[in-house]
């Protein structure tokens, strides 16, 4: 297995007119998406509040973040995202991803648009009858 990138377009939903492209590593561990600062900057977007984020090796720490419109594989979302810091690399975390229906393919290092986005609790579609019968 390896690593999944994607070319994202962040815009400031304010203004679609500014927006920056870059690189992003597809990580299905984080929750929310992180641009760097400078980045965010550059496209007139600004801190909206702070979360408690955990960190890979198990530290809590407190991050800005703001809101952006992301756009890949020729759909968008809206995003919560993680000001990081100016030589942090972008991620795209998993909330964008199952927000559009797009799967990891890691054995392929590919992302994958599912048929239909889900709009009910994956136990419905398991078939437990105690779930399916309400």
């Amino acid at each position: 297995m390896g690593l999944t990138h994607v070319q994202v377009t962040v815009r400031n939903p304010a203004d679609p007119a500014r927006s920056w492209e870059g690189t992003f590593l597809v990580d299905t561990g984080a929750i929310d998406s992180l641009v760097p600062r400078d980045r965010l900057k550059q496209i007139g977007l600004r801190r909206r509040g702070h979360r408690t984020y955990e960190l890979a090796d198990g530290r809590e720490t407190v991050m800005d973040i703001a809101v952006a419109e992301l756009e890949f594989m020729g759909e968008v979302v809206g995003a919560t995202i993680v000001v990081g810091e100016d030589d942090t690399e972008p991620l795209l975390g998993v909330t964008a991803l199952e927000s559009l229906g797009i799967e990891v393919d890691p054995t392929n290092q590919r992302l994958r648009k599912l048929p239909s986005i889900r709009l009910k609790p994956a136990t419905l579609l398991t078939g437990d009858p105690e779930r399916s019968a309400s």
